[in-house]
């Protein structure tokens, strides 16, 4: 059956509707999708008008949306840009301060070559292991060398490696192998090693850490893998480009860009700041991390593997606890409808089969999508996507007039620097960032106001 034609009221609506679209620079030919998605929402809701909607009636069908594994992430935003235009003209109060960014968040799910994912599959073909390593191209050279990959990433996993570092060796092997025009891994030995490292120092002019992270993933593969130790490997040209000083906001710039953020990349920004967690410590917190009584988080599994302790800003107490209570409506959701499970770490989901619907494992900024494991075909809701966060982060500082090079790791710095200039001593510093070496923490006395000597300028004098 056709559909009825428009009113003259109803044309200038949708009019209207174009035109918004039109000026945040959506493309003409790709208007016509958006109000597809505008209908559907309101198809959705029969006999009921926009304006009697609430906030809850708009999240229950982002969520219900969201859970269809064949709509894409690019997709899921034109549904959420769709609904926010349809309520700037319909002009309700809850819809300025409505969590639209939360759920744009939400739209890229975790790939299973995701870091907090990628140690629950193991690689079964050299597309797989390509994907894993990221980058495609290596796909025919890692099916001429199957088993030795397969074998690497058995080792590292026994050991307990990051999935990061895994990654991350596993490129470099496979730069070296493709150096050597293919050859076989055990062919090789020190020499070519050497050669390997010259050519990242004189023609890819890499960084010091650069080179010797290539230096410790060839070393492993020969040492543990190959069993074939590489010894002395001689001399080679080291990489000279030095290690630069973190880029620090002033306390003023913080400020204006955590103003500009909402919602939950506000919340997660501000913990960033005010915590000095790294980005994915933030996203992968559970329930039972925050500790409201005692004011602290346990960031668990931080880099190295270790676990430490970081204060919970006071300031945050209120709207961490009232996202939480957002998170539990969504649980709870979940639960009744067979769902509410999360990915535990360390196969604890074996020993304990019921604790991933528990809610002290639920994390803390659960995704509004839920993620389907291609495998098993489990539906899970798992953390955010970091890429999220990090635009988010960017943007506000480019609205707010930063011509630093700002993102969520910025923050991270600039914790470490106020903390310094207001006097705590390196060591406490050094525990709360979590690094190993109090040599890492020292590169922030570079960036203090006045030096890492208290020096003053001359002309000041």
């Amino acid at each position: 059956m056709a559909n009825p034609p428009l009113t003259d009221k109803e044309r200038i609506f949708w009019s209207r509707f174009s035109k918004h679209l039109i000026q945040k620079g959506i493309k003409p030919e790709s208007v016509r999708w958006y109000r597809i998605r505008a209908e559907q929402f309101i198809r959705a809701f029969p006999r009921r008008r926009l304006a009697s909607l609430t906030p809850d009636d708009v999240s229950g069908y982002l969520l219900k949306v969201g859970e269809s594994p064949n709509l894409k992430p690019w997709q899921y935003l034109q549904v959420i840009d769709a609904i926010q235009i349809l309520y700037k003209l319909v002009n309700t109060e809850w819809s300025e301060t409505f969590d639209w960014d939360y759920w744009r968040a939400s739209a890229k799910a975790l790939e299973p070559q995701h870091a907090t994912l990628a140690r629950e599959y193991v690689p079964l073909t050299p597309a797989e292991f390509a994907r894993h390593v990221g980058d495609k191209r290596f796909a025919p050279l890692i099916l001429a060398h199957q088993p030795v990959f397969e074998k690497l990433i058995a080792v590292m996993r026994t050991r307990n490696m990051s999935i990061r570092t895994e990654k991350s060796y596993m490129g470099w092997i496979c730069r070296f192998i493709h150096h050597c025009d293919g050859q076989a891994p055990s062919s090789l030995g020190a020499a070519q090693v050497a050669d390997f490292l010259q050519y990242l120092a004189v023609t890819r002019n890499v960084s010091i850490s650069t080179q010797k992270q290539a230096l410790n993933a060839l070393a492993f593969l020969f040492s543990k893998v190959l069993e074939q130790p590489l010894g002395d490997i001689g001399p080679f040209s080291r990489a000279k480009r030095p290690r630069r000083l973190p880029t620090v906001l002033s306390r003023e710039e913080v400020r204006r860009m955590l103003d500009e953020l909402t919602g939950v990349p506000s919340l997660v920004a501000s913990l960033l700041y005010g915590t000095g967690m790294r980005l994915m410590e933030c996203l992968r917190l559970r329930i039972q991390d925050v500790e409201f009584d005692r004011g602290l988080i346990v960031v668990r599994s931080g880099k190295g593997n270790k676990d430490r302790i970081v204060p919970l800003p006071e300031s945050l107490v209120g709207p961490l606890t009232e996202h939480l209570e957002s998170v539990r409506a969504l649980h709870v959701r979940d639960v009744e409808q067979g769902l509410g499970e999360t990915l535990l770490p360390d196969a604890l989901a074996r020993k304990y089969p019921n604790a991933p619907r528990e809610w002290r494992w639920q994390f803390v900024f659960p995704s509004g999508r839920l993620s389907v494991d291609p495998r098993s075909g489990k539906a899970r809701r798992h953390h955010l996507h970091e890429t999220a966060v990090q635009k988010s982060v960017k943007g506000a500082a480019r609205k707010t007039g930063i011509h630093k090079k700002a993102s969520c790791h910025t923050l991270r710095h600039s914790f470490a620097t106020h903390l310094l200039e207001q006097g705590y001593d390196i060591r406490t510093v050094q525990e709360l960032l979590g690094h190993s070496d109090v040599s890492t923490t020292q590169i922030y006395t570079h960036v203090l106001n006045r030096g890492g000597l208290a020096v003053r300028s001359p002309l000041d004098t």
